[in-house]
């Protein structure tokens, strides 16, 4: 498995219906794999409008089942048709009133690997997820890839340390935080948290977030999506806060053990001192 992996990352705009959304990401894709990316990511619901702007029952509609679903049988069939990992966030259902915020992950054969269920669960203005979705209940996977080991954490779940370092603990290399997060809320914690997170845990980051302004609120997306990289540092340039962009970097994946070695933050763990943190 080589140290260096080319990866990618989408941060688009909303076209006005799923088939046209789907589309635009498949061809991003196809142009990823072009520049040798072997690993992509989309934003969070990326096949749908970011519905929670608003509390209608009509957005249930977006809801679909995962893996069977449409979305990713054909995600499945665009991993292998590019040789790369997926990491395809939709709106999941599970039966009848079991609703998740869910991303799941494709390996570069096409094969399912599993999916990650978001934890955390906002209810604030521009943001009424609880109307939706129940709080995820699968844990934190780390799923065995192609290019290594791959974990998922979503938008609001980037506030909460404790799901970050659980990853790590796992054995991810490279998290991908698919998101939606706009101007007037927590914009100045974007290039804060998730560079903080890359440090604290010692692996890559990938963070996603939309762009624009959407037919069902206000919230202005602001995109600047970026790969950074275990000693906090952004690769490459943060892409802009205006534009659709497809971001491709290398992400040097021998970094981890260098950092994991000299900071030594796994070994000075005090876990049998940590009690108090999940007493309720």
């Amino acid at each position: 498995m080589p140290n260096v992996v080319t990866a990618a990352l989408v941060q688009a705009t909303w076209t006005g219906d799923t088939e046209s959304m789907l589309a635009k990401h498949e061809e991003h894709a196809r142009e990823a794999a072009r520049r040798g990316a072997k690993v992509i990511g989309f934003q969070e619901v990326f096949n749908a409008p970011y519905f929670c702007q608003v509390q209608d029952a009509e957005h249930y509609r977006w809801a679909e089942a995962v893996p069977d679903g449409p979305t990713v049988r054909r995600m499945r069939d665009l991993a292998r048709e590019t040789g790369m990992v997926v990491v395809a966030p939709v709106f999941e259902v599970e039966q009848s009133g079991h609703y998740y915020n869910t991303a799941a992950v494709i390996d570069a054969d096409g094969s399912y690997l599993g999916k990650y269920r978001k934890h955390h669960i906002p209810q604030v203005k521009g943001f009424w997820e609880k109307f939706y979705f129940r709080p995820g209940n699968l844990g934190w996977p780390v799923f065995d890839t192609a290019v290594g080991k791959v974990g998922v954490y979503i938008c609001y779940d980037r506030h909460f340390p404790e799901g970050w370092r659980q990853l790590g603990l796992n054995g991810a290399q490279l998290v991908y935080n698919p998101s939606a997060t706009h101007r007037g809320l927590s914009a100045y914690l974007w290039q804060l948290e998730q560079p903080a997170a890359a440090v604290a845990n010692e692996y890559f980051v990938a963070a996603i977030n939309r762009v624009g302004v959407e037919e069902y609120g206000e919230n202005d997306f602001y995109g600047t999506s970026y790969f950074v990289d275990p000693r906090g540092r952004f690769v490459g340039d943060v892409a802009g806060d205006s534009e659709e962009e497809l971001v491709v970097r290398d992400l040097d994946f021998g970094l981890i053990d260098e950092v994991r070695q000299q900071w030594a933050f796994y070994r000075d763990r005090r876990p049998d001192a940590y009690e108090g943190l999940v007493r309720p």
